[in-house]
């Protein structure tokens, strides 16, 4: 794909990242509004749907409270539908690309889904023209700050410089090496089947 590709890609990655900006901003106003009027939701709020129903069966006295919390309501469903819409379409660009194979690769690290992988690829582009893993983080911004006096040098947290919004994803995906990986079973089944396959 031609450069002018690349960058209408890349401004498809940024538009999802401003409508997922646009869904938290409504997410939150809904989330005050129902604290103010002292209705918490039982469960975590990331199961959205559940959610969006659960918001839907609230009831209130005053007509203008509920009108209220009606539109907010709506506002998360259209920027939530707007979000999806947006990875659908991004979807549907990326094997045509000619960065494809970079997205495919990153994947296979844990907590890389395929917007990760593909909002690094359209932000980064072509890794083989970084000489060093070290300079790739420098240009993401995941290298420690230094403050040097004399002989002396301490390094400091990331210096959070280039690119923020890969800094934040890659930064939220090494959270879950906290964890150790985990195979379900219907996996375990697969590679023990794939295993056989190969043996014969």
């Amino acid at each position: 794909m031609s450069d002018e590709s690349h960058e209408a890609l890349r401004d498809l990655v940024r538009a999802r990242a401003a409508a997922v900006e646009t869904l938290r901003a409504h997410r939150q106003q809904v989330s005050a509004f129902m604290f103010k009027h002292g209705r918490l939701y039982p469960r975590n709020t990331s199961g959205m749907m559940r959610y969006l129903r659960w918001l839907q069966e609230q009831r209130f006295d005053h007509p203008a409270h509920q009108i209220a919390l009606q539109e907010m309501v709506e506002a998360v469903g259209v920027s939530k539908e707007r979000v999806e819409l947006l990875e659908r379409t991004i979807g549907e660009f990326i094997p045509a690309w000619s960065l494809a194979p970079l997205v495919q690769a990153l994947q296979a690290l844990r907590g890389v889904n395929p917007i990760i992988a593909v909002t690094f690829a359209s932000e980064v582009g072509d890794v083989g023209r970084f000489e060093s893993p070290r300079q790739l983080m420098g240009y993401v911004g995941l290298v420690p700050s230094e403050r040097s006096t004399g002989e002396t040098i301490r390094r400091g947290g990331i210096n959070k410089g280039g690119k923020g919004r890969v800094r934040h994803m890659l930064v939220e995906s090494a959270w879950t090496y906290r964890h150790p990986p985990k195979v379900g079973k219907m996996k375990l089944y697969q590679l023990e089947r794939h295993r056989h396959a190969c043996v014969r």
